[in-house]
């Protein structure tokens, strides 16, 4: 048996669940989830790095200099483990913290000039990775993904 097959088996997910929809939706989303970002975390390790911290940055780079608080938000997470993930990433000089002009106690991130030439030289082929990962996908079936995906996340973000 397939790692995948003892995967569906396990969690009761594949096309013979006979889970309730939404119960093998949310399984299905979430092995999803897991092995996607296992998977870029083995991408990333070579350089020391985790898909959060990557999130991170990315988080960082579209919001311009978001403070710690945002940028946990943004994530999802905690404003305790945000905190240790920019610790790190400032170790590795991919970002900096300042204090914000206005309120001298809250913090702002925003990614450094070593983190924007590290990420041209990956992105690329980080892209070309990610891009394989969905290549069973046709490009209408990824605009539904992405479309019904982002329903539930909007539904999530109202509860």
């Amino acid at each position: 048996m397939s790692p995948r097959d003892k995967t569906e088996d396990l969690l009761g997910i594949g096309p013979e669940s006979a889970l309730e929809p939404s119960i093998r939706a949310f399984r299905t989303t979430l092995t999803l989830a897991q092995r996607l970002r296992y998977a870029m975390d083995e991408r990333l390790r070579e350089d020391g790095l985790t898909t959060q911290q990557a999130a991170l940055i990315t988080v960082v780079v579209a919001a311009g200099n978001p403070s710690l608080a945002e940028a946990a938000a943004a994530l999802g997470s905690t404003h305790q483990n945000v905190a240790q993930i920019v610790a790190a990433l400032v170790r590795k000089d991919l970002l900096q913290v300042e204090p914000d002009p206005a309120d001298r106690r809250r913090k702002l991130l925003s990614a450094t000039n070593h983190s924007a030439s590290f990420w041209k030289e990956r992105d690329a082929g980080d892209y070309a990775a990610v891009a394989d990962w969905f290549a069973d996908l046709t490009p209408a079936e990824l605009e539904t993904f992405c479309n019904l995906s982002d329903r539930v996340i909007a539904r999530l973000a109202n509860d």
